[in-house]
This record gives structure tokens, C-alpha cells and sequence, in this order.
């Protein structure tokens, strides 16, 4: 479809953030645009080093979701679009399936709920199971009833955003790795994208920088929250002589009274399966070890009052999570409630991953993706789970949206 004459003035896009979402921007701008120069800034020395490079690897199907939110709708089209990629480039693609299990009668009730989305949602094959019937998808599970979503699947997100980035480069695109956007300026036409190099001015910039979204979108002059509060979550990984007793997925039905999921059992694209994660305040936005304290970002959530609201409603949810980081047991225990032929089996320590988690200013947390618009920047302010799964849906909604708006 042709677009009007005056959206030709976009010639030079920069996106920043190197994950999966940016250079899924990144490549949607350079197929969309005809002759665009399209920049990709990355701090670190490689892409998908942060959220993409350390979640689970799975591809929602789009249960939990509220109908007709941003959330469902992109993480559907998104799932559309990553199948098609991983065909198009021979990236693997396993659709291994997940059950969410209930184990009472309360938990029954909320998975009927659950259900009611996913049909809602359209997600194909959804359906609920008895007791007896969870045997039939994964032998070695246990529950009062569950929900089975057999698209579900899983992936190798760092591999699929280094395909998405050799595409950019085929297309002619600039990634531009060790390079930390410090401010993005907004001039008479176009922004100033300013680096420890100077500044260069484009047309249109998209900001993608997940744990530091917050900060950037403060620099170029946007209200302070939502604020990105960094909670680490670590993966244990099942000894390899109990890694077969899982097929695919299995997950808790979350609970209204937590803000985070509790332990499940993912399996991974490379056969290994983990355990994880927990959910606990992290000691920095990027630190992936305990002793990796950084005193900036620790500041920065314990001046915000937001963050002492959401403490003092959460105060079960923080000592069952705490529980699982210190305790190992207690940890293997919560996956043992739905696979009780794991008990006894080795544990090896896995991943840590960051997530970060957008907050109001009353400590509620912001569900659906939050994208802004500031003239000629457009800023990814929350683009959580399933963000890895919509990143090219995400990328497609960026671009329709700022080329409407050209």
C-alpha cells in the first residue's frame, strides 16, 4: 500500500536497545521504508545480551491475557510471524505443548477462567483436561485438572534476533555495538540520538532499552514512572538422568494474591530442562551474580514510593519467593507438587535473568505493553512476557503507528 507523499521525509531511523524487540523494529522499518538508513545502538559488545538472552525461550500462545488488550492481540499476530521466521531461516521451532495444572478446587476455578480467555484469545487446541487426562500429555504429572495449549513452543531467542539482525545488515542497516545512547533531543524536525561520540540527528527514533527504559524516556523529558524496578529470576536445571520425565511444559495456575508465578518447568530448545524462576528484588538493573551489587539502581527503587506500596501489599509473595532463593529444597519442592518423580533428582544451577518490571506510582504493577509516542520518538516503556514472543508484532504496531503519525 503506497504511503501518503509526506511520510517520504523518513529517511534516517535510528532504534536503541539491541534486544529482540529493537531489532525487530529495526528490520520492519528497513522492509517497510523504501531507501531508509536504519542505526541500531547497542551499549553492550553483542546483541539479545540482557531480558532476550536470559528468559525461558518459550513462545506464548496467549492464555492469561485480557481479550482485545494489546497483549493478546500482538502476542497472537506475534506468534504468527516468529513461526514463519524460524521457517524462513531454519531456526528450530518445537511446538512441545504446556499444561497449566491446578491442584484445588479453588485453582479449578481460575483455570476455568484462563480457559475462557485462551478461547477468547483464539489460541488453537486449547482445552481443559481431568485429572486422569494429564497422564495422556505428560505421564509423570500430577493434578486436580488442567488447561493443555499444544502450540505452545520453544525457541532460541538469541539466535532468532541474530537472524533478525543479519537481515537488517543484508538490507543495509548499521548495528553499532559498545555504543550507549546517553540523551535523545527532540529538535524543530527529527531527534539528536547524543553518544559518548557525539550526536547524529534521524528522523525517527524508537527506544527499545527494556531495563533502562525508564531512564531514557526520562532523558528526553517524559514522566517519570512507569518505573522499571529490576526483579532477578534464577532457573535451576534438572540433572540429565531426569530431564526425559518432562515432555514439554508445566506451569502453576498463577494466583491473584502474588504478583509473580511461582516455579514451573520449561523445557529448552537444546533439550536441557529447567526449573524456575523465582522472583525476587534484584541488587541491580543488569546484575546477573549475588555479588553484583550496583548501588545506583538499588537507590533508585528505594527513593521511589511506589516500590514501599507495592512491598507492603506483597509481603507473603516476598517471603514465599525469598524461601526459594535461599533454599534449594524449598525450591525443588514447589516443582515436585506437579512432577513428584523428580524427588531425589540432581539440580544444577542454570541462568539468572533480570526482569524488568514496570510500576506506577501507587506500587501497582503495569500489565499490558506501554508504548509512548514524543513527536519523533516512539518509547517502549513495558514490553514484558510475552514481549519476546510479540517482538515482531511489536515491531509491525511501532511502525504502522509512527508512520500514521508522520
Amino acid at each position: 500500500m503506497p504511503h501518503p507523499p509526506h511520510m517520504r521525509t523518513i529517511k534516517r531511523c535510528a532504534v536503541v536497545g539491541g534486544g529482540i524487540i529493537g531489532v525487530a523494529v529495526a528490520r520492519e522499518l528497513a522492509t517497510t521504508l523504501d531507501g531508509v538508513q536504519v542505526t541500531i545502538y547497542e551499549k553492550e559488545d553483542r546483541l539479545a545480551a540482557h531480558q532476550t538472552g536470559h528468559n525461558s525461550g518459550v513462545v506464548h500462545a496467549g492464555l492469561y491475557y485480557e481479550p482485545g488488550g494489546l497483549k493478546a492481540r500482538l502476542c497472537r499476530r506475534g506468534v504468527e510471524l516468529l513461526q514463519e521466521f524460524c521457517a524462513t531461516k531454519n531456526l528450530p521451532y518445537e511446538a512441545c505443548g504446556k499444561l497449566v495444572i491446578a491442584q484445588t478446587d479453588r485453582e479449578s476455578q481460575r483455570l476455568d477462567g484462563i480457559f475462557a480467555r485462551a478461547k477468547a484469545n483464539g489460541v488453537p487446541g486449547a482445552r481443559m483436561l481431568s485429572g486422569d487426562q494429564i497422564r495422556e500429555v505428560e505421564p509423570n504429572a500430577v493434578g486436580l485438572s488442567a488447561l493443555h495449549s499444544p502450540e505452545t513452543a520453544i525457541v532460541d531467542y538469541r539466535a532468532i534476533t541474530e537472524a533478525l539482525a543479519a537481515d537488517v545488515r543484508a538490507m543495509g542497516g548499521a548495528i553499532r555495538l559498545g555504543q550507549e545512547v546517553l540523551a535523545l533531543e527532540q529538535q524543530a524536525s527529527g531527534v539528536v540520538v547524543t553518544t559518548k561520540h557525539g550526536g547524529e540527528h534521524y528522523d525517527l527514533v524508537v527506544a527499545c532499552a527494556g531495563l533502562q527504559s525508564d531512564r531514557l524516556a526520562e532523558a528526553t523529558g517524559e514522566p517519570a514512572t512507569p518505573k522499571i524496578v529490576p526483579f532477578f529470576g534464577q532457573y535451576f536445571l534438572v540433572g540429565p538422568e531426569a530431564r526425559h520425565q518432562v515432555k514439554g511444559l508445566i506451569y502453576p495456575v498463577p494466583d491473584p494474591r502474588h504478583p509473580f508465578l511461582g516455579v514451573h518447568l520449561t523445557k529448552r530448545i537444546d533439550g536441557e530442562m529447567m526449573l524456575g524462576p523465582n522472583a525476587f528484588i534484584s541488587f541491580g538493573r543488569e546484575s546477573y551474580a549475588w555479588n553484583e551489587v550496583k548501588v545506583r539502581d538499588i537507590a533508585n527503587y528505594l527513593l521511589f514510593p511506589g516500590f514501599w506500596n507495592f512491598a507492603r501489599q506483597n509481603v507473603p509473595s516476598a517471603v514465599r519467593e525469598f524461601q526459594t532463593v535461599v533454599s534449594r529444597k524449598k525450591f525443588i519442592r514447589e516443582a515436585m507438587r506437579f512432577v513428584p518423580s523428580l524427588e531425589g533428582a540432581s539440580i544444577l544451577p542454570g541462568t539468572r535473568g533480570v526482569r524488568a518490571q514496570a510500576m506506577n506510582g501507587d506500587g501497582s504493577l503495569v500489565d499490558d505493553f506501554v508504548i509512548a509516542r514524543r513527536r519523533d520518538t516512539v518509547l517502549v516503556r513495558n514490553a514484558p512476557s510475552p514481549g519476546a514472543t510479540s517482538s515482531m508484532a511489536i515491531a509491525e504496531y511501532i511502525v504502522e503507528k509512527a508512520l500514521q503519525d508522520s
